[in-house]
């Protein structure tokens, strides 16, 4: 016998992009230099998600925001936990000295996606400031690393999980407690 999980709506579409329009409205307001500004997203969903922000930025203050790609699946420390994935190339398209580096996720949990994608950002060289922005933080840290831009917070059970989902590859917009 198969049971099947609920779904449940914790984000729905108009929601997620009110969320997403508050999001970039708090990048515009903390980062005083937006040329300075590389989004950087994390594999997968944070990719899409920076494309997103890219997009809403760039309609409200006209400005086209550098954006590149860190994959941290080398850098993970966990990864006999984890297991790997299809690795996606990083691609970051200016030096990151002097830059201001927006770490993109969609789901923050224990942390160690974060720390590894910080690692991998370093090989890269030395930015002026890294900051994070994660749609759901849905708690269970494992080390010290917070968000500064949360979409929304969902304190979740271990055993569930949250994701994100973006029209242009999911044909559904919204968040998910699954």
């Amino acid at each position: 016998m198969t049971y099947k999980t609920k779904k449940i709506v914790i984000l729905n579409e108009k929601q997620l992009r009110n969320t997403i329009s508050r999001l970039t409205s708090e990048i515009i307001e903390k980062v005083k230099n937006l040329d300075n500004l590389l989004l950087v997203g994390i594999p997968t969903r944070g990719i899409y998600l920076s494309e997103v922000l890219e997009k809403e930025l760039f309609c409200k203050t006209g400005l086209e925001i550098k954006k590149g790609i860190i994959d941290p699946t080398f850098y993970r420390d966990d990864q006999n936990r984890v297991g790997t994935r299809l690795i996606k190339a990083t691609e970051i398209p200016t030096p990151i000295e002097k830059q201001e580096i927006l770490l993109i996720d969609d789901v923050i949990y224990t942390g160690r996606t974060v720390r590894a994608a910080m690692d991998a950002l370093y090989s890269w060289g030395r930015p002026s400031r890294v900051m994070l922005l994660v749609m759901v933080d849905r708690g269970h840290r494992e080390l010290p690393i917070q968000p500064d831009f949360c979409g929304k917070k969902v304190p979740t059970s271990k055993n569930e999980s949250i994701s994100l989902r973006l029209n242009n590859i999911d044909n559904e917009e919204g968040v998910f407690l699954e």
